[in-house]
């Protein structure tokens, strides 16, 4: 039988970010599997939470307990770690301090070293936002990590996808009830326009053609989908966390660690092996991005994900792709 924790909570003390500091900052993770066994890392994404990283963790899944040591870890701002939703005065809500992907990386590599006694990791895994994270790690720690799979991601976020988020940001934060983020319940207004502006860009036209957002019965219009799928499933977030996390993938570009922002030559310095996965129809990452990113790899390989599903296909959310994503990280993880 695998082994399998809880929810685990490291303290970091004062811990500088991007923003200035976190006097008392915190990273939640989960661990599975017997530390022996060879590690693997897997970051949780935008609106992710620890939970929801069973897709693609268990004795039946890719990320098998029983041949690897499984840490799940939770970004800054998803309200399990360190958020503006759950960090006192003076850095609560709207005082938060900004945080960038090497923020949360540094923190990340310190659970699993002071923690967790980890030497070396196998492979970082992340779809989205989980997968810029699995580019950051290869560039913050390249003899650390020995492989790193982006599945529906880039190594820095693209103006098109930057635009995308302004807007976003725009239609939460310039909501009635938003008040600058000193709101005292929940923004619904804001909330459910920003989850109707993201619907567009999380699945292809194509999908929306083929009346995918029915969901083989699920829902009986666009309406409805936009209402319970779209709307509902943000109501359950703290609009303060929403936003710090946007502003940590906009500011997503693995060039500002090194090599003076010169993102050929750092994504050129990568040692890892790297297993790239983009959907061919995403509209948060296109794959043109990682085409034109594995111009510059020396250790990595391009798998497009030939998917109507678009961004949503890396997210466990079909039965087809997911088998299609899994098959060929298992390739990957097995190969010599």
């Amino acid at each position: 039988m695998s082994q399998v924790t809880g929810i685990q909570y490291y303290r970091h003390g004062r811990f500088r970010v991007a923003g200035g500091v976190l006097p008392d900052a915190i990273t939640a993770y989960q661990t599975f599997g017997d530390p022996k066994n060879p590690v693997i890392v897997f970051p949780t994404c935008y609106k992710g939470k620890l939970d929801g990283q069973s897709y693609m963790v268990g004795e039946d899944k890719v990320l098998d307990p029983r041949k690897y040591y499984v840490v799940t870890i939770a970004l800054f701002s998803n309200g399990e770690s360190s958020s503006p939703s759950n960090t006192p005065a003076p850095y609560n809500g709207p005082y938060f301090p900004t945080v960038t992907y090497e923020d949360n990386v540094r923190a990340q590599y310190a659970v699993l070293t002071q923690k967790l006694g980890v030497k070396k990791v196998f492979c970082v895994i992340g779809f989205s936002m989980g997968a810029q994270q699995a580019y950051y790690w290869s560039v913050m720690y390249p003899d650390f990590l020995e492989r790193y799979i982006p599945i529906c991601g880039s190594a820095r976020t693209s103006p098109h996808n930057e635009c995308a988020l302004e807007g976003l940001k725009a239609a939460l934060s310039a909501s009635k009830d938003f008040q600058d983020g000193h709101y005292k319940s929940t923004p619904e207004h804001g909330i459910r326009a920003f989850g109707r502006a993201l619907s567009a860009w999380t699945y292809s036209q194509a999908w929306y053609a083929k009346k995918g957002y029915l969901f083989d019965g699920r829902h009986t219009s666009l309406n409805d989908f936009l209402r319970e799928d779209s709307e509902g499933v943000f109501l359950e977030w703290d609009a303060n966390d929403l936003l710090t996390l946007l502003n940590t993938w906009q500011m997503g570009d693995v060039s500002l660690i090194r090599n003076g922002s010169n993102f050929v030559d750092c994504l050129g310095a990568i040692k890892a092996r790297g297993l790239i996965m983009p959907c061919k129809k995403d509209l948060c990452f296109a794959p043109e991005d990682s085409q034109n990113e594995m111009q510059f790899l020396n250790n990595a390989k391009l798998v497009i994900i030939d998917s109507e599903w678009g961004h949503m296909a890396g997210a466990g959310m079909n039965v087809h792709d997911d088998e299609f994503i899994q098959a060929e990280v298992k390739k990957f993880l097995e190969e010599p």
